[in-house]
């Protein structure tokens, strides 16, 4: 990583520290840069401590130079990089995303600042988000620390949720309104890819979803034509497997090169129907308005069917949409056809719609954390 200049003069605005481990399939990263980059873009000053950075590199281009305005990126190393303590004193709020712990030496060191008489910081546990109930008891709870040489302060749980007794999702203030001005027919063209308005387009970013080549399949004998957008990695594999051995006129397919953040909400918004996974792309497919299917990430035990179904339950889904998303994620089998058809498919974008005004209604994720920091400040 770059090296990092000292400012000739306190910065006087909050300090932020986030700390970010990355577990896999770079969810954990998207979710930590939207909300570091929501944090500056309102005036606070950022630090990312993230042990897997590279990825930043291509999902938000100059973040690793630091060339995002109040954004620093520092690569948490396992130990720390020598000297970064003294270059990078802790800032006043931690937010730790998913249970990731700070470094052992960063909190050994900020237990000395503690009993120098620095002040405590306020500390956030920010939580992965669900529509179970949970949620909404065990949101803004504290949680004490009994051990270690932090003993005695206290963290404080902050979930991510779909109700107003949750902390809302992540919402750029201006995102609605970049939302409206968006042209999809430039977009395509930008990108080198077919715009024909009598073409549906489907946007693929999955696991390994086990109908897929069923779908594809199906999806191809529908009267209306479509071409799937699939995206750069797991998702094109995951087409091109499903692909092979299919007969008869396939769909039209165009894989994606690494899209940037910004790019991927664009690929959102300009189809019809859009195929998302994980967490950070299941909030913007929300904003964008389109039909959608959710790929949860699996869990051995099956936790994640429950967590399925409680956001299905508050997405109010209608009986077909609620019967693909099990077909999607394993929970169920598949005797008949799968694709249910374009005009139910528009169906379910009325759903989606319907949920984004319900949403819209709440404020959102940064806006809650930045009023519950400034009560306990």
């Amino acid at each position: 990583m770059p090296a990092r200049l000292l400012p000739t003069q306190p910065d006087p605005r909050p300090q932020w520290d986030v700390f970010c481990r990355v577990i896999d399939n770079l969810g954990d990263i998207g979710v930590c840069w939207r909300f570091c980059s929501n944090l500056a873009q309102r005036g606070q000053s950022v630090r990312l401590w993230i042990d897997a950075p590279d990825a930043l590199s291509w999902m938000v281009p100059g973040a690793l130079e630091g060339l995002v305005p109040d954004i620093a990126v520092w690569h948490w190393t396992d130990p720390l990089p020598p000297g970064s303590l003294q270059q990078s004193p802790p800032a006043g709020i931690w937010v730790e995303a998913f249970g990731c712990d700070p470094a052992p030496e960063w909190m050994d060191w900020l237990a000395g600042r503690i009993a120098t008489g620095h002040p405590q910081p306020t500390w956030l546990n920010l939580e992965y988000m669900s529509a179970e109930s949970y949620v909404e008891r065990c949101h803004r709870l504290p949680s004490p620390i009994f051990t270690g040489p932090l003993g005695g302060l206290t963290k404080w749980f902050f979930y991510p949720g779909f109700t107003p007794a949750t902390g809302g999702l992540l919402r750029e203030p201006d995102l609605m309104e970049r939302r409206h001005q968006f042209d999809a027919t430039n977009w395509l063209h930008n990108q080198d890819l077919p715009s024909d308005a009598a073409t549906r387009r489907i946007g693929l970013f999955c696991y390994e979803p086990p109908p897929l080549q069923q779908v594809l399949r199906e999806v191809a004998e529908d009267p209306l034509p479509s071409t799937w957008l699939a995206t750069h990695g797991r998702s094109a594999q995951a087409l091109a497997h499903a692909q092979q051995g299919l007969t008869g006129t396939p769909c039209e397919v165009h894989t994606l090169a690494p899209l940037t953040q910004t790019e991927f909400d664009h690929l959102l918004w300009t189809c019809d129907l859009n195929f998302v996974r994980g967490e950070d792309s299941l909030v913007r497919a929300l904003w964008a308005g389109q039909a959608f299917v959710w790929h949860i990430y699996p869990q051995h035990d099956n936790a994640h069917h429950a967590k399925l179904e409680a956001f299905l339950d508050w997405l109010q889904a209608p009986p077909s949409l609620r019967q693909f998303h099990r077909l999607w994620n394993g929970v169920s089998r598949p005797r008949y056809e799968v694709w249910p058809g374009w005009a139910v498919v528009d169906e379910w974008r009325t759903c989606a719609l319907a949920a984004r005004e319900r949403l819209l209604l709440q404020p959102d994720l940064v806006t809650q954390v930045l009023e519950f920091i400034a009560k306990k400040r």
